[in-house]
């Protein structure tokens, strides 16, 4: 059996759950033979990640399949299930030849939207803006939104951009970091270093370069300026995903961050430091105190992703052959749902592919959408499972969907709820960021002041 043969099995099996483009990727390489590390190196992805992707995919297997699924076992397990279900048909069995059609062109939307998809919608004029920032020596793209609004999505058009150009990319996700990484700075800013290495297929020099009584910061400025940048042709973009991660770790964010506003001041000066374009995403606005001299969030191009337009919605709707969400009479219909999510990209992406699957009715999507029987059930019990260990987040967020009109938080519970996408901010003011968390929660937090610490 191909790995053609084998995905065939797999739509019919994960049919409400189909894979991405990139689990696809995984499951046909491995069922090919080849090792996480060799999917990492083809696909320009960290190993990790591709790591993680495996892992949750065989999750994903083991309970459609009812028992264990692994690397070592998958195609022996896939050509049983096969053998066992001859009367396997195509996976338009059962559709009318329109949906089939339709369904075999759509992409599950699961994580950030693949780089030569259809599904892409842009946001004039962001992505004209970025694309040519992220070209310019020595320049620093700061992409900040809540999570699911399409930050990882445009980093790595920005990267192929630049890839196009001639021009090396670095990305270091620091949601995937070992919490051990931060347990000093120095221990940090080595980790930083290795990390880039490794993705320039650099071999690391730490030691040559490292000198305890210069400090970490001069040590880690020299192993860049001295060693990295004189081993690679041209520019590279450095891009740091999830910068709002160190927020939590203080004594490594205020030195690293003026670290790196330093480095980006080099960069307008000197023309080895002008090779790095720097893109930083982060989620929500830094709660580390910093002098307004010292911080990267006050410089370079700042970009905000809003939510999508109705006109580019339509436009969506368009792309998944939706034919009656055109014209006024499909802003009509669209609206209630518009209004429940608040045109939130990967929320709207999950309703039209479902409704172009013909899987619901819209009428159904959005009477059950809040509830734990909905469309967005998983995405909403991980939103709970987050907030669950924390119960000064619980309260919070509990008095904020109860009020009738803004609610002032303190800084750092804005933070950690506006990371999670779960409020919109105004100054300290928060109010819920859409109505689909509201009513969802509701039933689950409370709304009087957390108990005092004993």
């Amino acid at each position: 059996m191909h790995a053609d043969e084998a995905l065939a099995v797999l739509d019919q099996l994960l049919s409400h759950y189909p894979l991405s483009n990139l689990q696809e990727i995984v499951f046909s390489q491995v069922w090919e033979g080849k090792t996480y590390a060799e999917i990492a190196d083809g696909c320009g992805y960290e190993h990790s990640y591709i790591r993680d992707v495996g892992f949750r995919l065989w999750q994903t297997l083991s309970k459609a399949l009812g028992q264990k699924i692994s690397k070592s076992n998958i195609r022996a397990v896939v050509r049983r299930y096969a053998r066992s279900h001859p009367n396997i048909g195509p996976l338009t069995q059962g559709l009318d030849l329109a949906t089939a059609a339709v369904a075999l062109e759509l992409e599950f939307p699961d994580g950030p939207v693949p780089l030569h998809s259809k599904f892409y919608i842009e946001r004039p004029p962001i992505e004209a803006q970025t694309l040519a920032s992220v070209v310019k020596p020595g320049s620093l793209i700061r992409l900040k939104a809540p999570c699911q609004m399409g930050k990882t999505s445009l980093l790595r058009r920005l990267l192929a951009h630049a890839q196009s150009q001639k021009i090396t990319s670095v990305t270091l996700s620091f949601h995937r970091t070992d919490r051990s990484i931060y347990a000093s700075l120095d221990r940090f800013l080595r980790w930083f270093c290795a990390n880039i290495s490794y993705q320039l297929r650099i071999a690391a020099n730490l030691d040559t370069y490292w000198n305890l009584d210069i400090g970490s910061k001069i040590s880690c400025t020299a192993y860049l300026e001295d060693y990295v940048l004189n081993q690679i042709d041209g520019g590279v973009v450095i891009a740091l995903d999830e910068v709002n991660e160190l927020f939590q770790y203080p004594e490594i964010s205020s030195e690293f961050l003026p670290l790196l506003r330093s480095w980006y001041e080099d960069g307008r000066e000197f023309a080895t430091w002008q090779r790095i374009r720097w893109v930083l995403a982060h989620s929500t606005d830094v709660y580390v105190p910093l002098q307004l001299n010292q911080s990267p969030f006050n410089v370079g191009l700042a970009v905000k992703l809003p939510p999508f337009s109705f006109e580019q919605v339509q436009e969506l709707a368009r792309r998944h052959s939706l034919t009656w969400a055109e014209g006024e009479r499909g802003r009509a219909k669209l609206l209630p749902l518009l209004s429940m999510i608040s045109y939130r990209p990967s929320l709207v992406r999950l309703a039209l592919y479902f409704l172009a699957r013909a899987d619901i009715s819209l009428e159904q999507l959005i009477e059950e959408a809040p509830t734990q029987s909905g469309l967005y059930s998983s995405h909403l019990r991980e939103l709970l499972a987050a907030l669950s260990p924390y119960r000064d987040l619980q309260v919070a967020f509990g008095n904020v969907i109860r009020a009738s009109e803004s609610v002032e938080l303190e800084p750092i519970t804005a933070y950690r709820l506006e990371s999670l996408g779960l409020i919109n901010l105004n100054k300290n003011r928060a109010t819920p960021s859409c109505e689909l968390y509201r009513q969802y929660f509701l039933n689950f937090l409370p709304n009087s002041q957390p108990a005092a610490d004993v």
